[in-house]
């Protein structure tokens, strides 16, 4: 699996290529979350274009990647969701728990917006 991160008007946008799954993935996305957070960068953007697979303990890691992020005070988003991802995160409701985006711009300005405006 492949990191990388650009930093857009004060968001940390990740591009993740490979499979978010129990071992490496996931490590690597829980590792690279904390190391954000522990320079001040809270407000991030998966972006999972070419991610082809999540196992549970990948979406886990997602999970405790947008919890840990919320503590600091900050928001992680997801953009640009593969329909394989996008039809599992459908199936386990997580769907409704991040905000996701199929815009990179959009998803970007959405963090200047107050989060409370954010949810329906």
């Amino acid at each position: 699996m492949k990191l990388i991160t650009r930093l857009i008007d004060g968001v940390t946008v990740v591009h993740i290529n490979g499979r978010i799954e129990l071992g490496e993935g996931s490590a690597a996305v829980r590792d690279l979350t904390r190391e954000l957070l522990a320079k001040d960068r809270n407000k991030i953007l998966f972006d999972l274009a070419d991610v082809d697979y999540i196992d549970s303990s990948g979406l886990g890691s997602l999970v405790n990647a947008l919890t840990s992020v919320r503590k600091e005070g900050g928001d992680l988003k997801l953009v640009n969701l593969t329909s394989r991802v996008n039809d599992l995160l459908q199936m386990t409701r997580l769907y409704t728990v991040f905000d996701v985006s199929d815009d990179e711009t959009l998803a970007i300005k959405s963090f200047g917006q107050s989060p409370a405006g954010s949810g329906s």
